[in-house]
């Protein structure tokens, strides 16, 4: 394997590149490392593309963000020699990077306009489109104020808390189980995804389909906020989500409790009945819209296969 892009692989497998965002530009930027350290003849090229595909998408097989970055990566390969193929490769990489953190700025626009002046915001893990429609309605001149959770086990919301300040943003941290007895002060939910599947649910942070109930419940709108590349295609022709299960030492040290067994999924999925809207690139949609997103954005099909 390729030191550089084993390197980004081992990264993104141990969590030290995390977020859906951020995974598929790692892959993306891991791709284009390969295309400029390739040596070798044209068949030699395509067998290694074709490893190095497979095992970017083996250190997170349940993220769809890193599956269709490296799709629309690979799928626009054209070349008929090995230059004009790493060419290809590199300039498909860097337009996928590229969009990917236009895409932010956009989505941050379209997402601060839905945020009222004033509004107490309740947000999940750390998500790099939601604040950057939180972040977007603060320098807008809005005044705003958050509640962050902490989000366990692997804490993302320290780094979502810090963002926060130091923008000025007035922000308090929370536990994940504080969420509802906060939400009777909260105006408004921002979270971002890693997957939106074709029928509207939302594939995100474990904790994040309990914050929405608690939202419903005290009739909080709920929004999401994601690039369009995170829309699954493989759910149209009703492939599950995989929902990832980690190292439960993530949790505590199963050796500390004999007998006890732990689970520690990742992921859970918020239906779309409790979502009000999703903030995406192409504008702000109805989550049963999803599937019009994935046919008229997602030129990678099933299995990577151009449509």
């Amino acid at each position: 394997m390729y030191a550089r892009v084993e390197d980004i692989g081992k990264k993104i497998k141990s969590m030290e590149i995390r977020g859906a965002g951020r995974i598929g530009r790692a892959a993306a930027l891991a791709l284009k490392y390969f295309a400029e350290d390739f040596e070798g003849n044209i068949q030699g090229f395509y067998e290694d593309l074709d490893n190095v595909k497979e095992y970017l998408i083996s250190t997170r097989p349940t993220a769809v963000s890193l599956k269709n970055a490296v799709y629309y990566v690979v799928n626009r390969a054209k070349g008929e020699n090995v230059e004009d193929l790493r060419k290809s490769i590199i300039k498909n990489a860097e337009d996928f990077i590229k969009r990917s953190e236009e895409a932010l700025e956009i989505i941050g626009k379209y997402g601060a306009g839905r945020i009222p002046d004033g509004a107490t915001i309740l947000t999940h893990c750390n998500s790099s489109a939601a604040l950057q429609c939180i972040i977007q309605a603060h320098r807008d001149g809005k005044k705003i104020r958050v509640f962050n959770t902490e989000t366990r086990p692997w804490l993302q919301g320290h780094i979502t808390a810090r963002a926060l300040a130091k923008e000025g943003i007035d922000v308090t941290m929370i536990v994940d189980s504080a969420v509802r007895y906060f939400m009777r002060d909260v105006d408004i939910v921002v979270v971002g995804a890693d997957t939106i599947a074709s029928n509207g649910a939302v594939i995100n942070k474990i904790g994040t389909s309990q914050i929405a109930l608690a939202a419903h419940e005290a009739r909080v709108p709920f929004i999401v906020c994601a690039e369009t590349y995170k829309f699954s295609p493989e759910t149209v022709i009703g492939k599950l989500v995989k929902i990832e299960e980690r190292d439960p030492r993530e949790i505590a040290n199963p050796d500390d409790f004999p007998g006890v067994k732990f689970r520690n999924p990742v992921f859970d999925a918020t239906p779309p009945e409790y979502i009000d809207a999703i903030v995406t690139e192409k504008g702000v949609i109805s989550p049963y819209l999803a599937y019009e997103i994935i046919k008229e954005v997602m030129n990678v099909g099933i299995e990577g296969k151009e449509d």
